[in-house]
């Protein structure tokens, strides 16, 4: 057989595994950078007994990189870590490090390696009647794959959740698929920004309280719990979970992040600064913690200018000054750290219109808007405070509604469409008040009851813009 012809059988039999290289985990490059630094410090810092996996997704990593010898190194950790902990699991887990060692060892040319764990996963898949050579369906494997799409980032959480719920459905009562759902559940809430919906918001917790019950030792569960609770209103329940979380003292870098972000919405600024320089002290190189940080910054720098009734003075007005620049540096971290941090460059580009430096601001929301791949409801946010941008600083109120319609043209309901039909609306209200631009103020608002649904409303709206149209087209 001609070497041609056994490269096709080898890339037939690959394809058929269920690893990480089949799994079309969708990572940019410019992302791989951050999702590396995230993979080490989950496992220097996550205290779970769900870790094995996460060395297969660092030697996928490693892969990308061209780094395929480090791969190698990655996943006989993995293995090793596995066959120390989990020795009496079901062994079919081996099957995903074992895809990826039969891959690696594809892409260094070592055929006889890639044939070697080929045939030692086909060897566990004739174990099992619901599986073909290379590939086997069970709940175990939908589950390392759930975790690994959630690393990955928002644009697989649907996927991930799913994942986990297959495996649910085979074995409610499993600790790790409850805990996989429970935070892909969350994430996948957070990331679409939906909690205007309370119902929904709330039909979170019962997945979390659950996972907290079969993992009660977790303070990372107990920690998202707290900001769920938060969420919908419930905050001293959460703070007594997130107290909870913080006393046990498992997974405390992580802890200390949803501390920091539960006070810094409380409007405690300072005491969430106390728990992230907490938390880069293990893990400094985090994108997140230092925009979390500038966040803080922005916060105290809020409450400076509402008491002194946005007009500080003197030693006020130079605080304000040092803070912006502190958020600034901070948000300029997290760019640099992670270059698609798109809300990041957002963040940064309203503290310098915040001084009036709008042509930095401006160059800052043409960077967010040219990353590939935005996630809709980020890229409607990125839309609404640009709009905002050139509303109230550029005091250009057509360019700021060309911003707010090109984020409604995303078909995504979240918070941010909302806030885009918000700012819209206030515009128009104003033009139609005011009597300035009627036509176009009435067909605006017609066209925000349409996107809301209200269709009776709508139509009154446009049948008024176009009676109005007339009547100037008869004056003249």
């Amino acid at each position: 057989m001609s070497k041609c012809a056994d490269e096709h059988q080898i890339q037939e039999k690959l394809g058929q595994l269920r690893c990480h290289f089949t799994w079309q985990l969708l990572i940019e490059d410019a992302e791989v950078p951050d999702l590396e630094e995230r993979i080490s410090e989950e496992i220097q810092f996550l205290e779970t007994s769900y870790n094995v996996g996460i060395h297969n997704l660092l030697a996928y990593v490693k892969h990308l990189q061209g780094k395929n010898e480090d791969a190698l190194e990655c996943l006989e950790e993995g293995e090793n870590l596995y066959q120390r902990d989990q020795a009496d699991e079901p062994d079919v887990r081996c099957l995903v490090t074992w895809g990826n060692y039969a891959w690696v060892y594809y892409h260094m040319g070592r055929w006889e390696d890639t044939q070697k764990y080929l045939d030692k996963v086909q060897e566990i898949c004739n174990r099992f009647e619901d599986s073909s050579r290379y590939r086997v369906e069970c709940p175990e494997m939908d589950c390392v794959e759930g975790w690994a799409l959630l690393k990955c980032g928002g644009k697989h959480y649907e996927r991930a959740k799913a994942c986990f719920q297959k495996a649910l459905e085979v074995d409610p009562e499993n600790p790790e698929f409850n805990t996989g759902y429970a935070i892909a559940a969350c994430h996948l809430n957070s990331s679409s920004k939906r909690l205007s919906n309370i119902s929904e918001a709330f039909s979170l917790l019962p997945p979390l309280r659950k996972a907290i019950s079969l993992n009660p030792q977790d303070g990372y569960l107990k920690a998202l719990l707290a900001l769920k609770l938060q969420d919908v209103g419930e905050e001293a329940e959460g703070q007594m979970h997130l107290e909870e979380a913080l006393s046990q003292g498992s997974s405390q870098a992580y802890v200390f992040r949803y501390a920091a972000k539960f006070y810094r919405r409380q409007g405690h600024p300072d005491k969430a600064l106390r728990y992230i320089e907490e938390a880069l002290n293990a893990t400094p190189n985090s994108a997140s913690l230092h925009h979390q940080m500038g966040l803080c910054y922005r916060g105290q720098m809020i409450q400076i200018k509402n008491s002194t009734n946005r007009q500080p003075q003197d030693q006020s007005r130079g605080d304000v000054d040092r803070l912006i620049q502190l958020a600034i540096d901070k948000f300029k971290t997290a760019t640099t750290l992670k270059p698609t941090f798109e809300m990041a460059y957002v963040d940064r580009a309203e503290m310098y219109a915040e001084i009036g430096q709008y042509e930095e601001a401006e160059e800052l929301f043409q960077e967010a808007l040219s990353i590939r791949n935005i996630e809709d409801h980020i890229l409607q946010d990125i839309h609404y405070h640009y709009g905002q941008f050139q509303q109230y600083h550029r005091k250009s109120e057509d360019k700021a509604i060309t911003q707010y319609l090109t984020g409604l043209r995303i078909e995504k309901m979240s918070d941010a469409r909302e806030k885009l039909l918000k700012a819209l609306q206030k515009v128009a209200e104003k033009w139609d008040r005011q009597e300035v631009r009627v036509v176009e103020a009435k067909s605006l608002l017609g066209l925000i009851h349409k996107l809301r649904g209200e269709l009776t409303q709508a139509l009154l709206c446009y049948e008024e813009a176009l009676r109005l149209a007339a009547d100037l087209n008869a004056m003249f």
